[in-house]
């Protein structure tokens, strides 16, 4: 399984950025993983952002990012998209993408892509 996201880079508060993670491997099957996205700021630990099932009916988002994020996904094409609105200092970190068999078995990892938020 390889995750290979984009998307990050600087941007000013009140911005928006688009990331994007494409799934690859055995599609076959990772067609029906859920998906999502971790981050981690300097020297604090990993934190939940968002997931969402395979087939994109359920999603589920961290209370810090409610209705600033949205997280969609295009299964045609095996990649996970988290639109990041209303961008804070705070959101400053490294995104990660992930994938696994479901939202609570997110084993797969990307690397990560930087999202700085200049205030």
């Amino acid at each position: 399984v390889q995750l290979q996201a984009s998307g990050g880079g600087l941007v000013q508060a009140g911005g928006s950025l688009r990331l994007s993670c494409v799934l690859s491997g055995r599609t076959g099957t990772f067609s029906f993983y859920a998906m999502g996205w971790f981050r981690q700021a300097p020297g604090k630990e990993r934190e939940h952002v968002a997931d969402i099932t395979w087939n994109g009916g359920v999603t589920h988002y961290a209370d810090f990012v409610k209705g600033r994020f949205t997280i969609s996904r295009d299964k045609a094409k095996n990649t996970v998209y988290l639109q990041m609105n209303s961008l804070k200092p705070e959101d400053t970190a490294v995104y990660y993408c992930v994938a696994g068999p479901s939202t609570v078995q997110l084993n797969y990892w990307g690397q990560g892509t930087q999202v700085t938020v200049s205030s």
